[in-house]
């Protein structure tokens, strides 16, 4: 698959944080950095049902602040640890304007910025 003018993403991500890297310029950029989005999780609630609502919020607002880091993305590499990965794909496919983009995932441990901005660069190369 050709890389030329896409607007191409990674994210590393757990269910805590995400760091997210992007192209300075679409045609020949480097990947750098773009941001860092902190999810700071469900306060302790001794209802169990408020608990979930209230997970599931921030979950929400999670992938809204790292996609809002992402304008118009064509292909995205979610990357990190546990499952949280596959439910921001499933959001990218139920949300109509990220609908169409490519997404794809792995799974990887913890990554600097500088190594998960060669990740990705290897990756869409």
């Amino acid at each position: 698959m050709s890389g030329k003018n896409k607007k191409q993403f990674g994210v590393w991500m757990d269910s805590h944080s995400a760091t997210i890297v992007g192209k300075e310029e679409i045609e020949n950029g480097e990947f750098i950095i773009l941001g860092n989005v902190k999810n700071s999780g469900p306060d302790n609630n001794s209802n169990e049902n408020a608990s979930n609502n209230q997970e599931i919020a921030l979950t929400q607002k999670f992938f809204k602040e790292i996609v809002s880091k992402m304008p118009n993305i064509d292909e995205v590499h979610v990357t990190g640890t546990g499952q949280i990965q596959g439910q921001f794909i499933k959001f990218l496919a139920e949300t109509p304007q990220y609908k169409d983009a490519v997404s794809t995932e792995s799974t990887s441990n913890r990554m600097s910025g500088d190594t998960l901005s060669g990740f990705i660069t290897k990756h869409f190369n």
